[in-house]
């Protein structure tokens, strides 16, 4: 019998191992207790518990430790490792199938969800805020667009980074750690007044962020059999589609409320988008809390060679479950379960080492293990020949989903602009004398005017354009503006009180005995903007996002009964035929039912390679290989989104050809892979 298995363990029918009945002392046995003992034997701690105590996973010293007697063939020994892992792999379908799926998948579901909830509220959180944020932070075009693509950048980093450590040190760890970073810089970055400092406190959120969705389904996965794994991954999207729902709504609810404000002085404000910011956070929050109460993953303990804890975590999950359904008697018959051969890498620091150089030590062995981790990833098997078609799908869908969600809300601005152009109203040569305004001008072009002692008081102007006018003994007093400007005009013994007329807004002019007293602080701002369009955006993202239920729903039903691969495909196929049908969208109306549609069809793809890329790796390289994935889809996107922007405005055709041929070049590559529906999780 291999030794990997305890020396009293037999194999049943079902694949379990289970304790022999029949103490042999001679042989080595073991019982269930500490007595019986001989005064040599050395008491295994795992036995106070009722744990069953396991003879496999031994460990290969390669340090220096046994220098000659121990010294391995690495090649040999990853083939070892690879026979163990898929002997393992057999052996925990068959204990997932005894522990059932019930309560404790249930709990962990609604667990983790919130976690990827987090993830689905960060990609909307600076989409919304820009309009606000702006006018605190007298953004420009770029630095607006910056704001737009670092979270992306960031989520891109998080994914390699926490991807890799979690195959090392643990799923759960991992994603306490990376959601805490999360939460703490995005609760900063809601009290941060610069730019650079908000910049940088969203770059790092992201970065926290950009480890849930890699880490989340390799966990979640893991408690799964494989007749419920697809279907169950993709009900675990859904929890993406809340968090946008829940972004959009809180976006909604709390931005245009401007009395939801306090400030000291000139230097420090906090306006309703900061509170929504601060809002945003909550998921994360939520799931730190959450995942406190939940154990690691048992196949990661077994991966590494820790068989008891991984024990102890199934009995937990199998009497959850059996509790749950009215079967508490029933016990959890596996006693022994195969652990994977590991490499010694023990450190001997020596009793003196100082604290800190403890620690250095202990990063720099955490980093090595991360970096060994990764570059011994059959990059041959895994990146070059089978999943380099996930990896162009993932790629192509994303460049084009990205680029669409991304272009449909400036597409729809930029319609709004031409439809408020065109309602503009030209007055040619008008006279006007002591004539006082106070109210709100707005969408108005004066040629050749000529205004002699008039007021303008305690209003607003929108959009307003004076072009060759003459301004004679005029008062401008209390003034706010946007996208106003005077051109090649003249004022002479003209005042200006308290307005943010700035000379820049004057172009081109000449001022004659003219005064500019006590100018209001603030920034320039050209762009088309109120607060029905904001409405708009917040109203547009709530139905996009919720137009993916539908798609959620059909995938999870169908995915485990007509394949992975059928469905990334298919709904590839009928995403590029929505996509192409976005060149008859002339009017909102029409762009938001393109927009929902093309939403609702390409979630399915989504989450047809979430499964895919959990089930295509081995469990010691899965969160690296996602999470290496996933930070190509986030560069992908970047690219979409900067591709797809430029052509706001110019062409529409450029854009929908771009997205049809990307998302008709992934589903082809789709039948490329491999079907990995009712395989066990290697």
């Amino acid at each position: 019998m291999d030794d990997d298995y305890g020396r009293d363990g037999r194999q049943d029918g079902d694949g379990y191992y289970r304790n022999d009945s029949r103490a042999n002392d001679d042989e080595g046995g073991h019982s269930d207790s500490t007595e019986g003992h001989d005064e040599d034997d050395e008491i295994y701690e795992g036995e106070y518990q009722g744990i069953p105590r396991a003879e496999s996973g031994k460990t290969v010293p390669v340090d220096g430790i046994a220098p000659q007697a121990q010294i391995r063939d690495l090649a040999q020994f990853e083939a070892e490792r690879r026979k163990d892992q898929e002997e393992l792999a057999q052996q925990y379908e068959t204990i997932l199938q005894e522990c059932g799926h019930g309560k404790f998948q249930w709990t962990l579901y609604f667990v983790l969800g919130l976690a990827l909830m987090a993830d689905g509220v960060e990609i909307f959180v600076v989409g919304f805020v820009l309009p606000s944020a702006e006018k605190d932070m007298c953004l420009s075009e770029e630095s607006k667009g910056m704001l737009g693509l670092i979270v992306y950048l960031g989520m891109m980093v998080g994914a390699f980074l926490w991807g890799g450590l979690a195959d090392r040190i643990g799923r759960r760890q991992t994603l306490l750690i990376s959601l805490s970073i999360n939460s703490v810089f995005a609760f900063f970055s809601s009290f941060v007044q610069g730019y650079s400092s908000f910049l940088l406190c969203r770059l790092l959120s992201g970065v926290g962020i950009g480890g849930s969705i890699p880490i989340v389904f390799s966990y979640y996965s893991e408690f799964l059999a494989q007749e419920k794994r697809g279907e169950h991954l993709s009900w675990l999207c859904m929890f993406w589609m809340i968090g946008g729902i829940y972004a959009s709504a809180m976006a909604w609810a709390i931005i245009p409320h401007y009395g939801w404000s306090f400030q000291m002085g000139s230097a420090y404000q906090f306006h309703s988008w900061r509170v929504f910011v601060l809002v945003c956070a909550f998921p994360s929050v939520a799931a730190i809390s959450a995942l406190t109460t939940m154990p690691e993953s048992p196949r990661f303990f077994l991966e590494n060679g820790k068989h008891d804890e991984a024990w102890m975590i199934l009995k937990q999950v199998h009497d959850t479950n059996m509790r749950a359904k009215g079967y508490p008697e029933r016990v959890f018959s596996v006693t022994t379960i195969k652990t994977v051969k590991q490499m010694d890498e023990l450190v001997d620091m020596g009793e003196g080492t100082a604290w800190h150089q403890r620690w250095r030590m202990k990063l720099a062995d955490l980093f090595n293990q991360v970096t060994y981790s990764t570059l011994t990833l059959d990059y041959v098997k895994y990146i070059i020949m089978i999943p380099t078609s996930v990896l162009t799908s993932i790629s192509l869908l994303s460049l084009s989903y990205y680029g669409l969600t991304v272009w449909f809300p400036d597409m729809i601005k930029y319609l709004q602009k031409q439809e408020y152009s065109s309602r503009t109203k030209v007055f040619i040569k008008e006279k006007v004398e002591h004539v006082t305004f106070n109210f709100t001008l707005e969408n108005q072009v004066h040629r050749n005017g000529e205004y002699f002692n008039n007021k303008f008081m305690n209003l607003k102007m929108k959009s307003m354009v004076f072009e060759d006018s003459l301004f004679e003994e005029c008062y401008f007093e209390d003034i706010t503006s946007s996208n106003t400007f005077f051109k090649n005009c003249t004022f002479i013994a003209t005042l200006f009180y308290n307005t943010d007329l700035f000379k820049y807004r004057l172009i081109n002019s000449k001022l004659v005995n003219s005064t500019f007293l006590h100018n209001k602080e603030g920034c320039m701002l050209s762009d088309f903007s109120d607060e029905n369009s904001a409405y708009m955006i917040y109203f547009v993202s709530f139905l996009g996002t919720l137009a993916v239920l539908p798609g959620n729903i059909v995938s999870a039903l169908l995915m485990d009964k007509i394949g992975r691969l059928r469905m990334l495909a298919g709904s590839s196929v009928i995403s590029c035929v929505s996509c192409f049908f976005l060149s008859f969208g002339n009017s909102e109306s029409a762009m938001i039912a393109l927009l929902c549609l093309f939403g609702g069809i390409s979630i399915a793809s989504w989450n047809a390679l979430d499964v895919l890329t959990v089930e295509l790796y081995p469990s010691d390289k899965r969160c690296t290989a996602f999470g290496f994935l996933n930070a190509l889809c986030k560069l992908a996107a970047v690219l979409g989104i900067s591709i797809f922007t430029s052509f706001v405005g110019i062409t529409k055709a450029v854009p929908i050809l771009f997205a049809s041929g990307a998302l008709a070049a992934g589903s082809f590559l789709a039948f490329k892979l491999p079907e990995t529906r009712g395989q066990v999780l290697q």
